[in-house]
């Protein structure tokens, strides 16, 4: 499955939430794909399609825009 059906299903069934339930779900989206073998790669190319989607992508692949957050080794 390529980037843009991922991001045309997503945009189907998202008119048809809850709006309280639009994060969750796409988390949960997120996760299906991953667990059917969906690559990070394809994964990162649906950002910018939606808000939620990109938040639960992110979540995702634990990225984040904060270079302080990085796992560095603490030296002792």
């Amino acid at each position: 499955m390529d980037e843009e059906r991922i991001v045309e299903i997503w945009t189907l069934f998202k008119e048809y939430l809850d709006k309280k339930q639009v994060e969750a779900t796409a988390e949960r989206y997120v996760d299906l794909l991953a667990d059917y073998g969906i690559g990070d790669d394809i994964i990162k190319e649906c950002l910018g399609a939606s808000a939620e989607l990109d938040n639960a992508i992110l979540y995702y692949l634990e990225m984040d825009d904060d270079p302080d957050d990085d796992d560095d080794e603490w030296d002792e």
